[in-house]
């Protein structure tokens, strides 16, 4: 495509997030001409919020017949994002698919092999990468000379009170929701709360490290993991199958571990004091926040430390989509990788369901490289 032609695309998945990221592309200029649900009432609401004289489907690889379309955004369960993206890049189509980027390891190999094979361009939903705050975290943290890291800390806090309790309020194509997940009956419980059931995610665990995971391995050059172990508590959240409480210890080749908890039973903060992680060198500490970063030096005598650097942006994080966005639509135009490409996406995927295996399997999980495998 020439630099001012318009790009026309089409949304999978028009429930909340899916609604979000319609608006943004709408936003930057991308026509949203085609949007599919299997649930009637997302279908109508998507095609609200999508572009005038948008295109309905109930189908998403009758959508991908539309030779008209340019890109696809993939915002389904986290069980769909590999065949889904992979139909659309051999559809021809370039994809931005919501993290994290598959549900398994081998459709994460599967992506990366169809991605490069077809030659298109397909973006993860790893904003931090595109975000400028965290590329100057990263940046100064590199420069910084912070010493050797051996304990990287990270955590996420927040409240949830319970589980939607929502009813089916139009028609909803169950089998085809499920995909290639176990057949059961018709639950609205695990349609609305998907994200909490093993068949179709691995909860708040998963959705927040796919963001603070990547991050670590960016900041520490890390391309995978040697063992993961998780364990958590009880399921508070019932009916949920995934503990709303956890904690990962991964363990890299490069000689440090990373822990991150993940506690959704704390009280409530601002998208400034939710969530954090701290490098911790031998010379100083390097702190990264959702909207802020801090550089602490060592200073034994201190009885509180005052940051040699500090930044904070309350409200700045709002832009880190759409930065990702833009990243995505300039690689369209121009062929080059994005910053979150299928390669980077499943670095994290490995660590993230090798903590699934663990917690699952209540045991520590090791990753074997040359196989491509993990053990237990």
């Amino acid at each position: 495509m020439g630099a001012n032609d318009r790009v026309r695309g089409g949304i999978i998945g028009a429930g909340g997030r899916g609604k979000l990221l319609t608006g943004e592309f709408k936003e930057i200029g991308v026509e949203m001409a085609a949007v599919c649900d299997v649930y009637e009432p997302n279908l109508a609401d998507g095609l609200k919020a999508a572009s005038t004289g948008a295109k309905g489907y109930d189908n998403y690889k009758r959508m991908l017949d539309d030779n008209s379309l340019d890109v696809v955004v993939v915002a389904t369960p986290d069980h769909w994002h590999a065949q889904m993206t992979i139909d659309a890049v051999q559809a021809g189509k370039d994809v931005y698919v919501e993290k994290p980027m598959a549900h398994t390891i081998a459709d994460g190999y599967r992506m990366i092999e169809a991605t490069r094979r077809t030659k298109r361009v397909v973006q993860v939903g790893m904003q931090r990468r595109s975000f400028d705050l965290f590329q100057e975290g990263a940046q100064l943290m590199k420069e910084s000379d912070i010493g050797e890291v051996r304990l990287v800390n990270a955590w996420w806090y927040n409240h949830q009170a319970g589980l939607r309790t929502n009813k089916l309020e139009g028609k909803l194509d169950w089998s085809q929701w499920l995909g290639s997940a176990p057949k059961r009956d018709m639950d609205p419980a695990r349609y609305f709360n998907w994200y909490y059931y093993w068949d179709y995610s691995g909860g708040l665990m998963i959705g927040q490290a796919a963001h603070a995971v990547d991050s670590i391995q960016w900041f520490m050059g890390s391309k995978a993991p040697l063992a993961v172990t998780t364990s958590a508590g009880r399921a508070n959240l019932q009916p949920a199958e995934v503990p709303e409480t956890t904690c990962m210890c991964i363990e890299y080749p490069e000689n440090y571990m990373a822990i991150f908890t993940v506690g959704y039973k704390a009280m409530r903060y601002s998208l400034l004091l939710d969530q954090l992680t701290q490098y911790h060198g031998s010379k100083a500490r390097f702190d990264m926040g959702r909207e802020s970063y801090a550089l602490y030096r060592e200073d034994p005598k201190a009885l509180e430390l005052k940051p040699a650097v500090e930044k904070k942006a309350p409200g700045a994080f709002n832009g880190a989509v759409r930065a990702h966005i833009r990243n995505f639509l300039e690689c369209v135009k121009s062929r080059k990788d994005p910053n979150g490409p299928v390669e980077l996406g499943q670095q994290t995927n490995i660590t993230l369901c090798m903590a699934m295996e663990s917690l699952q399997k209540q045991r520590r999980i090791r990753w074997n490289a040359d196989a491509k495998r993990m053990e237990a």
